[in-house]
């Protein structure tokens, strides 16, 4: 499903990354930005308070920090796309995210697709955010429909869906419910399962107890709509987390492409380091790359410490684990013709938090001041202590694709 293309990588500019200096505010900020040939660009930040205080005070930094890194970048809000944030007792504080606007999946106000997730950010920070922005020069045609922000650009509409859930006495019938109801959403759009959506996140609480029934829901679903062994799978990651609803088992944000062709497609596999997910019962892509006229997105799935053949490596040495999970993103970037240098943000999920101080020490030794985040979030398997997933943005040149 490939698509021929020639990028001189020798001539063409790697992105920027940029620390914002945030004076007095106890809050990191790091920003990866892309500009591509066409003069949009695409812009990836994260932001994490460093000093304990209240969820409100922590908040409230996080916003004057959100507003002085895109002073420092020269954008503003209206070209935001998608925020996340990850916080550490979502129940609790969903009504104080929900005050602020930047903060609100329904801002009408200015379409963004709002993410709330419970996943605790490591050390001191009770909330930490990762936003991503595009910066078209003409300005960004953007809807909210709900928890969804649709932006058009041209022929194609991106379709990025958050906070959604469905009720259900068991993970299998939420799980079942939450993507029949997805279908339904996507169907209203002219859109389908295999066709348009290219990256899921499912957000499982309790994950050892309750992630198999999402995987038989899934894997039976897609069989019924055409994703199989024989077909292709989407790029997503499974992991522990939750939503604002203490009844939720499971949680989805998702992110569909209209107009997209299947020769803007390809799925990486990477099969010389990692196995096909369906060996071992699970039914998601390893990564997916999407090309257009100037640029190519790779979208990577939750990565972890696999052999080619389903085998966890390394178990118990989460530094080994790293590594190896290190060596199995740079073969599936390898395979999508990008590197690690062009990846704009990079999301840790952390099974033990006291294995934090290592990892980041490691990521920054050897990835230098790229945006990233870092949570307490259990892997789908126990034995596996870390996994890692982001999105990548290279420079790509084929006139006949349509532009981003």
């Amino acid at each position: 499903m490939g698509t021929a293309s020639f990028v001189d990588r020798t001539s063409a500019p790697r992105a920027e990354c940029r620390v914002i200096d945030c004076g007095d505010l106890p809050v990191d900020v790091y920003v990866w930005r892309f500009t591509g040939t066409s003069g949009v660009d695409e812009l990836q930040l994260t932001a994490t308070p460093t000093r304990y205080d209240t969820f409100a005070a922590q908040l409230g930094w996080l916003e004057k920090a959100y507003r002085l890194a895109l002073d420092a970048m020269d954008i503003d809000d209206a070209s935001s796309v998608m925020r996340r944030f990850f916080v550490s007792d979502l129940v609790n504080q969903a009504t104080t995210l929900s005050t602020k606007p930047f903060a609100n999946p329904r801002n009408e106000a200015n379409p963004c697709a709002v993410s709330w997730v419970g996943q605790p950010p490591v050390g001191s920070a009770k909330v930490t955010l990762w936003a991503y922005h595009v910066v078209d020069p003409a300005g960004l045609e953007k809807t909210q429909r709900g928890t969804t922000c649709i932006i058009k650009r041209g022929d194609i509409a991106h379709h990025w869906s958050t906070n959604l859930m469905h009720q259900g006495n068991t993970s299998l019938e939420q799980s079942d419910g939450l993507l029949r109801a997805y279908i339904g959403q996507l169907d209203a759009d002219g859109m389908t399962l295999a066709d348009h959506v290219l990256r899921t996140w499912l957000f499982v609480r309790d994950i050892d107890a309750n992630y198999a029934g999402l995987v038989q829901a899934r894997r039976e679903l897609f069989a019924r709509h055409g994703l199989t062994a024989e077909t292709h799978y989407i790029a997503s990651s499974g992991i522990g987390g939750c939503g604002c609803d203490a009844n939720a088992t499971v949680l989805m944000d998702a992110y569909a492409a209209q107009g997209i062709s299947s020769g803007q497609i390809e799925f990486i596999k990477a099969a010389d380091h990692l196995s096909p997910t369906h060996i071992y019962g699970v039914t998601f892509e390893r990564a997916t790359s999407v090309a257009y006229r100037d640029r190519k997105h790779v979208l990577i799935s939750g990565t972890a410490s696999i052999d080619h053949e389903g085998n966890i490596v390394h178990p118990g040495d989460v530094l080994k684990q790293f590594d190896r999970t290190m060596e199995n993103i740079d073969a599936l970037l390898g395979e999508a013709g990008t590197a690690a240098a062009d990846m704009g943000t990079w999301i840790v999920y952390l099974r033990d938090t006291s294995d934090a101080p290592v990892i980041s020490c490691a990521m920054r030794e050897r990835l230098g001041d790229v945006p990233m985040v870092m949570v307490h979030a259990p892997v789908c398997r126990p034995g596996w202590l870390i996994e890692i997933e982001g999105l990548a943005t290279t420079h790509h040149t084929n006139a006949n694709l349509p532009a981003f």
